[in-house]
């Protein structure tokens, strides 16, 4: 049997600006019959050089690429960089425009968590339906049935339609389902992000069983950590291309480098960056952190920050349920913690002008020195508006001014927590 069990010769994908792109399925075909859906176009922003050709965008241009039996492939790259759509071809959910690719060896997708759940069905049913969706055997399904339940964490709620279930439940039922299947290949599109803090640790768990097991794995995801400990080799796709292929480290390095050399921390280039998500109707224009209104430069260690992310409205008026939050995370992509209107039940934002510049105060700031990046993240009354991984970095110093008199290494940690210490000549135990 050939050593090869992915052969990628010349994949290039385009897909025409504004239209639905048709992948023959059934559901598409019924969708479009009946209620004549039409995508929305491509919002403003900066195009990528050299992808876009009239009303043409070349979302995969010229790839190739092997993949050997047993490898761990780790694939990384901004948003919208054609890392899905590479997945997607070489999952046969669509057809490359030029090139082939050739699979040996079952192959088993995880691109669209929870893709064939029904939600008039039962918890029960929809283990049953998305594991023959995904091509699971029937017998397969009753073997691993417990295990699956277990797994998810929904055992209560088992025989309830999920339509009841919250939007964490759905997911971990669904992440069950598909992690569960044992093929050859496995393609993996960002799934170490599903529920709570918990359950991911018990993904990373079972990707890390899967990576451990001789099989081969396409894994795509921006937890760089994770593409580090879990694979074999890395691939950095940019603007559609294959920018690096090797060392995991190396392509990271060369990653985050890029990131650096293009983005400044507090620039103005925001408002521009098209590798965002959401429905566009609010955009985050500018980023920047600071030690205090009164005191500006780089945040301090221990003292006083302020983050303030500068937003606009495209329908410029009020905005109703505006939520916005930040994710702060080391340069391997590693969460550090997180700050949300939400979080601190904040109402002002309930009718919230069309533009302005939101601030976000922390006392006490625990960062060690370091550069970190924010993911920025925005909601308005109907869900998702705009959301930017690695939006903008930032630079924390330690002068000795702040609460702290020494400051640990970054090997001890990130943060450093207030805390106060006592003693006494009591014994803790009595006799």
């Amino acid at each position: 049997m050939s050593d090869i069990a992915i052969r990628a010769s010349g994949l290039s994908k385009r897909y025409r600006i504004g239209l639905r792109q048709h992948y023959g399925s059934l559901r598409d075909v019924i969708a479009g019959k009946f209620f004549g859906f039409r995508a929305a176009g491509v919002g403003s922003g900066r195009r990528p050089s050299g992808r876009f050709v009239g009303d043409m965008i070349w979302a995969l241009r010229d790839v190739s690429l092997e993949v050997r039996h047993g490898e761990v492939i780790g694939v990384i790259g901004p948003n919208g960089a054609g890392k899905t759509t590479l997945l997607k071809i070489l999952s046969r959910i669509t057809e490359p425009t030029e090139g082939e690719a050739e699979i040996h060896g079952r192959m088993g997708s995880l691109l669209e968590v929870g893709t064939g759940f029904h939600p008039e069905m039962s918890g029960r049913e929809n283990i049953y339906l998305n594991g023959a969706i995904l091509g699971m055997r029937r017998r397969e399904i009753e073997r691993k049935f417990d295990e699956i339940v277990s797994f998810a964490g929904v055992e209560e709620f088992l025989d309830t339609e999920v339509k009841h279930y919250s939007t964490g439940m759905y997911m971990r039922l669904a992440f069950a389902v598909a992690s569960h299947l044992e093929p050859d290949i496995l393609v993996v599109d960002e799934v170490l992000s599903v529920g709570d803090v918990q359950f991911q640790e018990k993904c990373l768990g079972k990707m890390s069983r899967v990576a451990g097991s001789g099989r081969t794995v396409l894994f795509v995801s921006h937890n760089l950590a994770a593409v580090r400990s879990l694979c074999t080799r890395a691939c950095l796709i940019d603007s559609g291309q294959i920018r690096l292929l090797g060392k995991p480290d190396e392509v990271i390095s060369e990653y985050l480098t890029s990131f650096r050399s293009s983005e400044s921390p507090n620039d103005n280039l925001l408002a521009e960056r098209s590798d965002r998500s959401g429905s566009g109707r609010v955009r985050v224009i500018r980023f920047e952190a600071r030690a205090s209104e009164d005191q500006p430069g780089h945040p301090r260690t221990g003292s006083d920050a302020e983050f303030i992310i500068g937003y606009t409205s495209t329908e410029n008026k009020n905005l109703v349920r505006f939520e916005v939050g930040f994710v702060v995370v080391d340069q391997d992509g590693v969460a550090v913690f997180t700050c949300t209107t939400k979080m601190t039940r904040l109402r002002i934002f309930h009718d919230a002008p069309p533009s302005g510049r939101i601030v976000c105060k922390m006392k006490s700031l625990p960062l060690v020195p370091g550069t970190y990046w924010v993911n920025i993240t925005m909601k308005d009354e109907w869900g998702l508006a705009d959301s930017i991984m690695r939006a903008a970095s930032f630079r924390v110093i330690y002068d000795g001014t702040g609460e702290f008199i020494v400051i640990p290494s970054r090997a001890a940690g990130h943060v450093v927590v207030h805390h106060e210490w006592a003693i006494t000549s009591e014994s803790m135990f009595p006799r």
